[in-house]
């Protein structure tokens, strides 16, 4: 399966969708509402509101850290995951859910421990690994869930 010429991604910043030709991501491009970056290589915070923007509507594989600000893990495992993102964008983007804010998005899920990555793509979780994970081991375990 090739990968489409024009992608939709969603603004981390606005949520707005963006077309973006697959050949320019590496480009730095910017959202056409809010012309801000798409890709500033660190996760962002993303809500119940605007999930469903970035999992089901954007064509790029989404990575979420379902996490909760009382975790040990979760506080070790943040800065590990942020280098993350600058490795795997702008093939990917990741995404952090707080589920103390966002009990629904965790109940929505089954989330049952935390921290927990999750990867998505056009609606669909594709794979979910439940603990603490250095960055490299993030890095590898990303790849090895997206479609060839």
């Amino acid at each position: 399966m090739s990968a489409p010429a024009q992608l939709q991604i969603a603004c981390p910043h606005c949520h707005a969708l963006n077309r973006v030709s697959a050949a320019r991501l590496g480009d730095g491009p910017v959202c056409g509402r809010c012309r801000r970056a798409l890709f500033a290589g660190t996760p962002f915070e993303l809500g119940a509101a605007h999930f469903d923007a970035h999992a089901t509507r954007s064509d790029l594989p989404l990575v979420v850290d379902f996490w909760a600000p009382w975790c040990g893990p979760c506080r070790t495992m943040a800065p590990a995951y942020a280098q993350a993102a600058a490795v795997l964008e702008p093939q990917v983007l990741l995404a952090k859910v707080d589920t103390e804010a966002e009990p629904a998005l965790g109940a929505r899920f089954g989330i049952r421990s935390i921290p927990t990555l999750a990867v998505f793509l056009r609606g669909r979780e594709l794979a979910r690994q439940a603990g603490a994970m250095p960055m490299q081991a993030i890095v590898a375990w990303v790849r090895q869930q997206l479609p060839r």
